[in-house]
């Protein structure tokens, strides 16, 4: 059964941190490439940041500087650093495996809310 999960999301005011986490199962964690993506309602969910097996990294253009991915395989753990946000980060925040780093996969998480106050 696929299975992945995400973790870390709150309350956080304009300019704090918070590091999401994403287990997923060791097939899942087979995939090439692992990303995080966020969807905001009324909006497509959109790119946050890639990792391949590599460990090359792509952002998006808005949190570039400012969030840093990571994967652990050995752990089977993804992990998405998030500084200095702003409330255009708020969003619901799913982490996602496939094979191509210009789409999202077929595997996704159930999602955790990230909210900035302003």
């Amino acid at each position: 059964q696929v299975q992945m999960a995400e973790s870390g999301g709150g309350l956080v005011q304009d300019g704090g941190s918070l590091t999401l986490s994403c287990a997923a199962s060791g097939y899942i964690f087979s995939a090439p490439v692992m990303g995080w993506y966020r969807q905001v309602p009324g909006k497509q969910r959109e790119l946050v940041a890639t990792i391949t097996r590599d460990a090359d990294t792509r952002y998006a253009d808005s949190v570039k500087g400012r969030f840093t991915i990571y994967r652990d395989d050995a752990k089977t753990l993804m992990t998405l650093h998030m500084n200095n946000l702003k409330p255009e980060d708020t969003g619901v925040y799913y982490c996602n495996a496939g094979t191509n780093v210009n789409s999202a996969g077929p595997y996704w998480g159930q999602g955790t809310q990230v909210t900035v106050s302003s």
